[in-house]
């Protein structure tokens, strides 16, 4: 059998990985998720919600849906509830910079904000303004809460990840 040098080595439990996961430098030996875990989430994450990807949003969020559930049906082991409250709010960011790039024009930014329940000086600040999706996501965040999203379909991860445990 060939060993891999760069895999193998003799370490703290700590400073390894083996299978995405790590553990904790305490006496329970906590599982937890591995650094190199966390960031091939995030770039997955990136490629499903990547703005300039076109496909409605119920599609996106039902591939998105799946991904999340499946991610964390393989490390609800871990402890990461942290990282779940993170990766909520983060995915949340990142579909409403999409759903402000499908809203390409002034009017239909007026339309939808007002159909959102936004006040009407609100709507039209909003619509005009020349910032960018970025800065118009974090503007948008009470017109688009969290039951918002779960009314569309998307779950909280940390609401699962806290029924698997």
């Amino acid at each position: 059998m060939k060993v891999n040098r760069e895999k193998s080595a003799v370490d703290r439990p700590w400073k390894r990985k083996f299978l995405g996961f790590s553990f904790l430098m305490d006496k329970k030996a906590t599982i937890r998720l591995a650094p190199q875990t966390l960031s091939r989430f995030k770039e997955q994450i990136r490629e499903l919600t990547n703005r300039t990807h076109s496909m409605s949003m119920e599609s996106r969020i039902a591939k998105l849906y799946k991904y999340l559930m499946g991610w964390l049906g393989y490390f609800r082991l871990a402890a990461a509830k942290k990282n779940c409250e993170k990766f909520d709010q983060w995915i949340r960011l990142k579909l409403r910079i999409c759903l402000w790039k499908q809203w390409k024009r002034v009017r239909t930014r007026m339309r939808e904000l007002r159909e959102l329940g936004v006040p009407e000086w609100a709507c039209f600040i909003m619509a005009n303004s020349r910032r960018g999706a970025w800065e118009m996501s974090r503007n948008t965040n009470n017109a688009l809460p969290t039951s918002y999203w779960e009314a569309k379909g998307l779950k909280s991860l940390l609401s699962r990840y806290v029924e698997l445990c």
